[in-house]
């Protein structure tokens, strides 16, 4: 007796020179088979010889949804291609996997298990179809990228320049290069930055988007851009909690009883751009915002922990901008204090 195949997934763990691919399938008696793997390069190349290959050795008479985590931007040609040949895509959020992982019974992490992992999650769940964002997220996402790189290679200048000036005998040659060169930095993040509003303006409704979320205390045009840029509008986020996933700034605590034995810390298993977009804006929150400042001492009070406490702040920051985003509505002052309270985890109840 044969039986119907209601669905069939490609499950893809990526690294950044190599795609670990398992194939699978779900008969309507819900019964899943993982029942093909290989390894393809992560190139164009590669990327034809795994549809010819699910072709081949895959159900013909069902589509296969290709399923991949969203890794850094490692994802993104294989995203693109799929999209662009016609294939329906999912792309999901590191976090959910790991978590999905958990339930299993896999003794051992490897990029096998892993690319049977995300087929058997694929074909578990109702999983929503991806769209390739729209341009203008790359291109800001490209802008804010390449400015947070010009500030890192300028501090260092700055640093260097700071120690040879107060060298006994300092080296004005040097001194006048390093100057130059850190000129030149400042030339190039004002073009990055003529270039974003550039950006903004030509999108009207990316402009009024920006500008609602400015209204937010300590959170500037340039956290904005890269908040969105970083999120490509928001596309994977469901919700804040898995925002907060996303972005690594959910509070991890080492247990053993009912003991807390570590310092605690925030995960950083996320976006570290989005990340590092918040930690001015909290800081500058903290300091000039009397409602979040009123909050940061209630909470180091509480615990004594001051960076759990700034954590906090980075969070309710990142979820307002995603509310504000969603309910195209400016700040509201009275909308902190009709939601969950500052030091309450997310996902924590009263």
């Amino acid at each position: 007796m044969t039986t119907n195949i209601l669905k069939q997934v490609a499950g893809i763990d990526i690294a950044q020179k190599e795609l670990v691919v398992t194939l699978g399938k779900m008969d309507e008696q819900t019964d899943i088979e993982l029942f093909a793997y290989k390894t393809f390069p992560n190139n164009v190349k590669g990327f034809k010889s795994l549809t010819e290959w699910v072709s081949k050795v895959g159900v013909t008479h069902v589509q296969c949804r290709f399923v991949m985590e969203a890794t850094g931007v490692y994802h993104e040609s294989l995203a693109y291609f799929l999209f662009d040949s016609g294939y329906e895509v999912s792309i999901l959020l590191p976090n959910k996997i790991s978590n999905y992982v958990k339930t299993l019974d896999i003794k051992t992490i490897t990029d096998k298990t892993a690319s049977q992992a995300i087929a058997r999650f694929g074909l578990e769940r109702k999983l929503d179809l991806w769209k390739k964002p729209l341009k203008v997220f790359k291109d800001m996402r490209q802008l804010t990228r390449e400015r947070g790189q010009l500030i890192v290679e300028r501090t260092i200048l700055k640093n260097q320049l700071h120690a040879e000036q107060a060298e006994a005998m300092p080296n004005y040659s040097s001194i006048n290069r390093v100057n130059e060169r850190i000129a030149l930095l400042d030339k190039q993040e004002k073009a990055i930055l003529v270039e974003l509003a550039t950006i903004i303006k030509q999108e009207k409704k990316l402009a009024d988007q920006v500008k609602n979320i400015t209204s937010i205390p300590g959170v500037g045009k340039i956290t904005a851009v890269i908040v969105l840029a970083e999120t490509n509008g928001f596309e994977l986020i469901r919700n804040k909690k898995q925002l907060v996933s996303y972005a690594g700034l959910d509070i991890k605590e080492k247990l053993s009883g009912t003991s807390v034995k570590g310092k605690p810390k925030i995960s950083k298993k996320g976006n570290k751009h989005l990340r590092h977009a918040m930690h001015l804006p909290a800081l500058s929150a903290i300091q000039h915002n009397e409602r979040f400042k009123a909050i940061f001492v209630r909470l180091v009070s509480k615990h004594g922990i001051k960076m759990k406490a700034a954590v906090a702040i980075h969070r309710k920051l990142l979820e307002l901008i995603y509310i504000i985003w969603k309910t195209n509505k400016p700040f509201d002052k009275n909308y902190m204090q009709t939601t969950i309270p500052f030091d309450q985890q997310p996902g924590e109840t009263n």
